[in-house]
């Protein structure tokens, strides 16, 4: 099964905070699709928030969101959505 991938710029004033990784481990644990950020060469499981947080995304961070399976495509839209809109923060 092919892994697709897209980057995306966290752009909210306080990065990968609390709230706003609770929100993506939210939105990635509605998928089956196996799903890992990427930074800086570090790879995480984006379902685990303690994994999300560990990557220290500031404002300004790019991050590489790589998804594999059958709903990997909607996962990422879904996942895009949700950085492009700031986390709902602004």
């Amino acid at each position: 099964m092919e892994i697709l991938e897209k980057k995306l710029r966290i752009s909210n004033v306080l990065g990968l905070h609390g709230r706003a990784s609770a929100s993506l481990v939210e939105t990635a644990s509605r998928f089956a699709a196996d799903i890992r950020l990427v930074r800086d060469g570090e790879e995480v499981d984006a379902k685990s928030i303690l994994d999300v947080m560990s990557i220290a995304c500031v404002r300004g961070s790019v991050v590489t969101v790589r998804a594999k399976g059958v709903d990997a495509e909607a996962a990422l839209t879904a996942i895009e959505i949700l950085v492009r809109n700031k986390f709902g923060e602004e």
